[in-house]
């Protein structure tokens, strides 16, 4: 896969989850935020089951086989999925679609800070001009003149490090591993079983509530998990970190395209101004490094 088809996958990939945004609200008026988490990542850990045993197959045919250190990574990436999609869902219980859309996006310039803070990897000078414009355009795309900071809006704030830190190592586990259906699967079940195991301890459980909550699981388990998160495994052996999260960030736009479609959303000057930015800024981290004489080294 180029550097190209990686960065139109994750593309893709922040269509589906713009998509999914409405549908991850909607479902907490059924059941609490750990159980919609658990249930839904444990579905799309099963769709991807069959993909990751016939990886697994095909490793072990070459003598390569994961080794326990592996294994702990793997877990390692899940509980990072669990921290960042459930203090995401616990804060839509008490924040707007609007505030949570553009707090999410708050990961986007912490990826090249941790890049830089971590992995001792400048990235290039474009991906800084970058992450901000795609902040203040995820600003203006909300609609939000200003932000009220409640507890759901601290929540979804908090929910953008362990974010910006899965961004940052998933796709270097993934290629080290060579094994992105594995790695895609281990972490949805762990991310599924840790949440149904704080929902059983926290949350009133109900069949009436999973099914009330259906379509969204189901969307969500499948679309935006099994299709939309192991994309981001496979496309981010092949993107760098600090250009995938300005690209996902494009989440926001699709997230105000669908509520213009599906919900009768208008988007006022400074929406479009915000989609223009977000837009320039992935043009931008994608043209500017091809210039002669602009590409800066890693430290």
């Amino acid at each position: 896969m180029t550097r190209i088809q990686a960065n139109l996958l994750l593309l893709a990939i922040s269509l589906i989850w713009g998509s999914a945004f409405v549908a991850q609200s909607h479902g907490m008026a059924d059941v609490g935020p750990m159980l919609f988490t658990g249930v839904r990542f444990l579905l799309g850990a099963a769709v991807v089951a069959p993909l990751a045993w016939a990886e697994r197959r095909k490793l072990a045919g070459h003598g390569r086989t994961l080794t326990r250190r592996d294994g702990l990574t793997i877990a390692g990436l899940g509980l990072l999925i669990t921290a960042g999609a459930a203090m995401q869902q616990i804060g839509l219980v008490s924040t707007s679609i609007t505030n949570a859309g553009f707090l999410t996006a708050l990961y986007v310039p912490l990826v090249p800070v941790l890049s830089w803070l971590l992995l001792n990897q400048l990235p290039h000078w474009s991906v800084w001009p970058g992450a901000l414009a795609c902040l203040v355009g995820a600003f203006l795309l909300s609609g939000a003149q200003e932000l009220n900071i409640g507890p759901g809006d601290l929540w979804v704030i908090a929910s953008a490090l362990p974010w910006a830190l899965h961004v940052l190592v998933v796709g270097r586990v993934a290629d080290r591993m060579a094994a992105p259906f594995t790695v895609a699967c281990g972490q949805f079940l762990v991310c599924g079983l840790v949440s149904m195991a704080i929902a059983l301890g926290t949350e009133p459980l109900s069949l009436a509530g999973l099914r009330g909550a259906a379509w969204p699981i189901v969307y969500t388990g499948v679309m935006s998990v099994a299709i939309a998160y192991t994309g981001q495994v496979i496309a981010q052996r092949y993107a760098q970190a600090a250009d995938a999260a300005i690209i996902l960030s494009s989440e926001t736009l699709f997230t105000a395209v669908f509520g213009y479609l599906l919900m009768g959303d208008r988007l006022d000057d400074a929406g479009l101004f915000g989609c223009s930015l977000i837009l320039a800024a992935m043009l931008a981290v994608q043209l500017l490094p091809l210039l002669p004489g602009r590409r800066l080294q890693a430290s």
